[in-house]
């Protein structure tokens, strides 16, 4: 039996049963038994195969999900790592975020606030809440870091955003458009509130963060924050964040600083 843990947070049932139905209707040809195991650390979903085709599941599953590092021999070994920002550590002044380290203990990388201002800010000494605000980060998004060589030989991981992250946070600002960031849902069920509530003449395109993490991109014009009372009675156990492209830079150029 091979017991696998997915790069993917699961919050609630609703969330573990799409994932069981979505696998065992890939898995029907094949000689295998599978079952979710549920996502008994840090919400991590954890799934298992056993038969014949194991390997051939076990791939995958790998390949459309992705999997967890588990260990800290190889999380360092990876060039960068996908995670779920657990916590915004006013007092420290650094992102904490979970990048699926489970064994032998439990441990997250620290993504420093001079890091951040770096990344995202051209170096202007801006607090971290700040710059979560204007870039919408809050717990549970997805973020994708590199993890600093220094952490192998301290056992503290410290990373930062990676090239790939950081780009595209600033071609979001850049692209002057406002996006939605839903979390909590299944891309079937945004894009059923999407029709339902015809939001298809206010919104351009779908962006998926993770399995339960998207990004609806508005409009020239259209307001994001303006679409939270227009989906949310269809959206209860989803959570919002707005990333507002214009509100960034106008905030940047009044400190000086080129966008």
């Amino acid at each position: 039996m091979t017991t696998l843990t997915l790069l993917v947070k699961a919050f609630n049932p609703r969330q573990l049963k799409l994932i069981d139905e979505l696998l065992k209707a890939q898995f029907e040809e094949l000689g295998v038994e599978f079952s979710v195991l549920g996502a008994p650390i840090n919400k991590w979903v954890q799934v298992s195969v056993e038969g014949e085709d194991e390997a051939v599941a076990a791939s995958y599953v790998k390949k459309e999900f992705g999997t967890c590092p588990v260990t800290l021999e190889n999380a360092t070994a990876a060039t960068s790592l996908k995670g779920y920002i657990s916590k915004i550590d006013e007092a420290k002044q650094e992102l904490i975020v979970d990048v699926g380290i489970i064994e032998p203990k439990l441990l997250y990388a620290h993504v420093s606030l001079a890091n951040l201002q770096a990344e995202l800010v051209d170096g202007k000494q801006l607090a971290l809440k700040k710059i979560c605000e204007l870039y919408g980060l809050i717990e549970e998004l997805p973020l994708i870091v590199k993890i600093q060589p220094q952490s192998q030989e301290s056992g503290e991981i410290k990373a930062e955003l990676s090239p790939l992250q950081a780009e595209g946070l600033r071609m979001w600002r850049d692209s002057l458009l406002d996006r939605l960031i839903v979390l909590r849902l299944s891309q079937s069920e945004v894009e059923l509130v999407v029709e339902r509530t015809r939001l298809e003449r206010d919104v351009i395109d779908l962006e998926k963060l993770g399995m339960f993490e998207y990004a609806l991109t508005c409009k020239l014009g259209t307001d994001a924050a303006g679409l939270i009372p227009r989906v949310g009675r269809y959206m209860r156990n989803a959570r919002f964040v707005v990333f507002n492209a214009r509100k960034i830079r106008d905030f940047l150029g009044e400190q000086g600083l080129k966008p």
